[in-house]
């Protein structure tokens, strides 16, 4: 199948690691949802090869990288290249930290991307640069 659709909701219920790329059957990169509970200590971690891509959906989040602390909330970003140990946990004292994390290794790609409407290209090339059009 060359798309799938989902929600963190039908991922699972409850705390711990929601398994994105298992349910979606992405393979190209690494990807999961994770919920912590108010207060919640994440894990002192590094990896082998993977780089990770933290976003902040829902809650605030407090990572823990290279002697630096920082506090993000919904619509932070945190990358964190594979062997720098790392630490997330959730800084709320009342509230359930949701974080979308994206893994892998290898590089970007390039541009490879293709209009498969012609006239979607002039678009493109216009869009963030003015006020959309309709």
């Amino acid at each position: 199948m060359g798309h799938s659709f989902s929600s963190i909701e039908e991922l699972g219920e409850g705390y711990g690691f929601r398994k994105v790329r298992r349910a979606l059957g992405v393979t190209a990169f690494g990807a999961n949802v994770i919920v912590y509970p108010p207060e919640y200590q994440g894990f002192h971690h590094y990896h082998d090869e993977q780089d990770e891509l933290y976003f902040v959906h829902a809650g605030s989040a407090r990572f823990e990288v290279d002697g630096e602390e920082r506090l993000l909330g919904p619509g932070g970003f945190c990358h964190v290249e594979a062997t720098t140990p790392r630490r997330v946990s959730n800084a709320s004292e009342t509230d359930d930290l949701v974080l979308f994390v994206v893994g892998g290794k290898d590089g970007y790609v390039e541009r490879d991307g293709h209009m498969v409407d012609d006239s979607d290209i002039a678009r493109r090339a216009e869009f963030g640069r003015s006020e959309p059009t309709a």
